[in-house]
């Protein structure tokens, strides 16, 4: 009895371990049954995400240097290494020739460059930073697509799956009545044959679930067959406001205009910076002289370039303008196919949704009480098994285009999510 009993406390033992250490890989596992889930993995996990936040940090580390000084320069001259004038033979040693200079020179620019460097600078780590909101858009859009892909592809297999057990007891029903002579064998046979279809039609619905899923992985991204729980509910397609608060937040919100607009304030710095080319830059020098027998000198030097080539000039200054107009251009142009967009989208989301409750409400249950008379008909022996076969195909087909209707409706929001780059 005691050595039962601590058998029984060791296999306790050794069950409560293993759900221990098992539950990390439980928890990593349960991916696919919901969308916050599969959300947040992309977050921390995505290489596009991760790719434009380094490219954004590279973009914000050169604000510093852009505005910074140029590095000095350094000069060694060696004046008379030949020895000419002392009769010594040639060196290339400094304090063995006529004259050693050293000199250190350091470029200036103009008056305001350094800042409008560095403002361009910072436009562009602006850009950076817009273009993650670009990115993070496309990639939840994506998934959140392909996940109502899934649910579907796994909703469209469930219901088939249903219909299928009904056949098959209607099925069974029939060859009972069959070997009675209650009923032809042309009813056996119809109801083997619609079994038939419905199986053909499952193979088709688990190819496009194993689709679904390895788009879903790869949106994540995971291995295109990595596991994924059954998904198990779509949120209802939330109400949209009208098209003129749509389009209002699109101006507000869109990733897309944000990076377009800090497209704008890049080529407007770009185009200042060049119009300040237009005045020379200076560079300012020190020289210690050094020579082979006398007194240290020093130099002070000033240096400023010239800027002559006005045509050159000119054509940078056009071209930095109509850069800077064309990206004006970008932002209306997006803004115009953003309202259009917006329009069509909110046009099918709408019909999707009230389809859904046109099928849902009225021809549901239409279709339901339909079947349920053609089978009280079908066992009275007034109405044929043609009958009670449509009836049933009937409720299947009206499943499915609901199911559609409310995946479709669910893809157009997100399809609007991500223009907006905002939840609804």
């Amino acid at each position: 009895m005691n050595a039962s009993y601590r058998m029984l406390r060791r296999i306790g033992a050794l069950l409560l371990w293993a759900l221990v250490l098992g539950a990390p890989t439980a928890a990593l596992a349960a991916l696919g049954s919901d969308l916050a889930g599969l959300l947040d993995y992309a977050r921390r996990n995505n290489p596009e995400l991760a790719t434009l936040a380094r490219d954004a940090d590279a973009a914000r580390q050169q604000v510093v240097v852009a505005g910074a000084l140029p590095d000095p320069r350094f000069q060694l001259e060696l004046m008379d290494f030949t020895n000419a004038g002392s009769g010594r033979g040639t060196s290339l040693l400094p304090g063995e020739v006529g004259v050693t200079r050293y000199r250190v020179i350091q470029p200036l620019p103009f008056w305001g460059k350094r800042a409008l460097r560095g403002e361009l600078a910072r436009r562009r780590a602006d850009r950076s930073r817009s273009e993650i909101g670009v990115g993070t858009a496309d990639v939840e859009a994506r998934i959140k697509k392909a996940f109502a892909r899934y649910f579907e592809s796994a909703g469209r297999e469930r219901i088939q799956r249903d219909t299928l057990s009904l056949l098959e007891a209607l099925e069974q029903l029939v060859l009972t009545r069959y070997a009675v002579g209650l009923v032809p064998q042309q009813d056996a046979l119809r109801a083997q044959g619609e079994i038939t279809r419905i199986r053909i039609d499952l193979l088709e619905t688990e190819r496009r679930l194993v689709e679904a899923r390895a788009r879903l992985n790869a949106a994540l991204p995971r291995a295109a067959d990595a596991p994924l729980d059954p998904p198990l509910a779509l949120e209802a397609a939330p109400r949209l406001p009208p098209l003129a608060e749509l389009s209002s937040r699109a101006r507000d919100t869109a990733p897309e205009l944000a990076t377009l607009q800090a497209g704008v304030e890049v080529g407007a710095a770009a185009s200042e910076l060049v119009r300040r080319e237009r005045y020379p830059d200076f560079a300012v020098g020190l020289t210690n002289n050094r020579p082979r027998s006398g007194d240290d000198s020093w130099d002070l030097m000033l240096e400023l370039n010239i800027p002559l080539q006005r045509a050159r000039r000119i054509s940078d200054e056009r071209s930095a303008e109509l850069v800077h107009e064309a990206a004006n251009q970008r932002v209306a142009a997006a803004a115009a196919r953003i309202d259009g967009r917006l329009g069509e989208l909110r046009a099918a989301v709408e019909t999707a949704r009230a389809r859904a409750g046109l099928l849902e409400r009225s021809l549901l249950p239409q279709a339901r009480a339909t079947l349920e008379a053609a089978e009280a008909g079908y066992e009275t022996g007034t109405v044929n098994f043609d009958t009670l076969i449509e009836a049933q195909r009937q409720i299947l087909q009206t499943r499915l285009a609901l199911l559609e209707s409310r995946v479709e409706a669910w893809v157009g929001v997100a399809d609007i999510e991500q223009i907006l780059g905002e939840a609804l």
